[in-house]
């Protein structure tokens, strides 16, 4: 059996080139991605093993792009590597179907060896952030109010200051369509201006 295919999603390529060095001595690098739509479309023209990738991602977050990566024949398996160390964001990429989060404080090996547990069929998680993960699966009345996974992308491009028109075009939908939901976002979690809807998505880890 060759070495596990590993495709890389982070939106600073600088960063990407670094985790390559780290990473090639124990894996095949079979491409990068700067944003969650690219990540999607090169990961099921590839078909990895295993999936690395930011939360902080443009266009289409990391865990809402993971929810993508799920509906693939034959999934592969996502690592989140990201500087996001409120467990709330974990929470929701396990949700996703992560079988991996690493800090970006954390050390190389630790990263090579949450990859080598996902190929496995294990999961890994950062000491740092577990307790708080276990506390949320515990209590999932302390969770935000749930968004479904086309009012996240909307979100994520209205924060990112696109309008409806462009919005539509990126996901091939209507501006009506987009308006529709923009609307439902703000009832369902008590927004009243776009200001609101953007602060909600930064600290929500949507955008």
């Amino acid at each position: 059996m060759g070495r596990p295919r590993v495709l890389l999603g982070d939106d600073h390529a600088m960063f990407s080139e670094g985790l390559r060095g780290i990473l090639e001595p124990h894996f095949e690098i079979v491409g990068t991605a700067g944003n969650g739509l690219e990540l999607v479309a090169v990961a099921e023209r590839l078909k990895p093993d295993v999936v690395v990738m930011d939360i902080s991602m443009p266009l289409l977050n990391g865990i809402a792009a993971a929810r993508k990566l799920q509906k693939m024949a034959g999934p592969p398996r996502i690592v989140f590597l990201t500087m996001h160390s409120d467990a709330t964001f974990a929470t929701e990429a396990f949700r996703a179907g992560a079988a991996g989060y690493v800090l970006k404080s954390s050390s190389g090996s630790e990263i090579v060896a949450a990859i080598k547990e996902a190929v496995l069929g294990r999961t890994h998680i950062s000491p740092l952030v577990a307790g708080g993960v276990l506390d949320n699966f515990r209590h999932p009345e302390k969770r935000a109010p749930e968004l479904t996974a086309r009012q996240k992308e909307i979100l994520q491009l209205i924060a990112e200051g696109k309008s409806p028109k462009e919005i539509a075009s990126v996901l091939k939908v209507s501006p009506r369509t987009v308006e529709f939901h923009k609307y439902r976002i703000m009832e369902t979690i008590g927004a009243k201006t776009i200001a609101e809807l953007t602060r909600y998505a930064v600290t929500h880890g949507i955008v």
